[in-house]
């Protein structure tokens, strides 16, 4: 008779320093992770900082708040990556949609997010309160790399207005960019982006809010250079749009 499978072995992220030998207290919500799962001194774990490896590393103590590991040798990471960049800049929707677009954007492999406020948007961020929602969302990311095998933390970006990323976009990006369009003239979403996969550059991916992107947006959009696609005749929402153009993508590299 064959041996039962063993149990994965727990991954997270911490933000440190990583190096062979080192001992060092896990950040307090990685510990409480630690504790809930009860794990024992002697318990293997694996570590990753987010730039791209893994690291096997050792329980040495547990405190009531305090869990000690030690470090061993770093390994290369899974080759989960998806071999190209692709970065999503949505218009953020509201309430708890957009933790869940970073959390299924990151499993699918995005590279980084843009959340933008757009004329549209009826979540609207600015200042202190879009810091604190831009930590959050960083740490959903984290959470969704423990859980999917990255070793790589997706770029998080802060909040911008649309007019400020557009004008920035329009002046220097090296991607090949689409807008998910709800306007006239666009093309099949499959048909342009067989060209744009040839081509081995980065991909972008400009998604509007609630209601879509307004006339003005979207023709500023086109104007910048972004092509306009249609993902079908259904009318999706602003958080699945997104996750279908990187979804299909993810599919073809599966």
């Amino acid at each position: 008779m064959s041996s039962p499978p063993l149990p994965p072995v727990p991954r997270f992220h911490v933000d440190l320093p990583l190096a062979p030998g080192l001992e060092a207290a896990l950040p307090p919500p990685v510990a409480r992770h630690v504790q809930v799962l009860r794990l024992q001194p002697g318990a293997a774990i694996t570590l990753f900082d987010g730039r791209g490896s893994d690291w096997a590393a050792d329980v040495l103590r547990i405190g009531r708040s305090e869990v000690t590991v030690r470090v061993g040798e770093a390994s290369p990471a899974s080759q989960v990556e998806l071999p190209l960049a692709v970065t999503l800049a949505v218009g953020m929707p509201a309430n708890e949609r957009m933790d869940w677009l970073v959390e299924k954007a990151t499993e699918l492999g995005v590279h980084a997010i843009q959340p933008l406020v757009c004329e549209r948007s009826v979540l609207r961020l600015s200042g202190e309160r879009a810091e604190r929602k831009l930590a959050h969302w960083r740490g959903v990311a984290a959470a969704a790399c423990e859980q999917c095998g990255r070793s790589r933390l997706p770029l998080l970006e802060p909040v911008l207005p649309f007019d400020a990323w557009h004008t920035a976009f329009a002046s220097g990006s090296v991607a090949t960019g689409f807008v998910l369009s709800l306007g006239a003239a666009t093309q099949p979403y499959c048909e342009a982006l067989k060209p744009a996969l040839h081509a081995g550059r980065g991909l972008l991916f400009l998604s509007g809010p609630e209601g879509g992107l307004s006339p003005a947006e979207d023709a500023a959009a086109r104007t910048a250079g972004l092509l306009p696609v249609t993902l079908g005749p259904r009318i999706l929402r602003a958080e699945t749009a997104p996750l279908t153009a990187l979804a299909a993508i993810a599919a073809l590299f599966a």
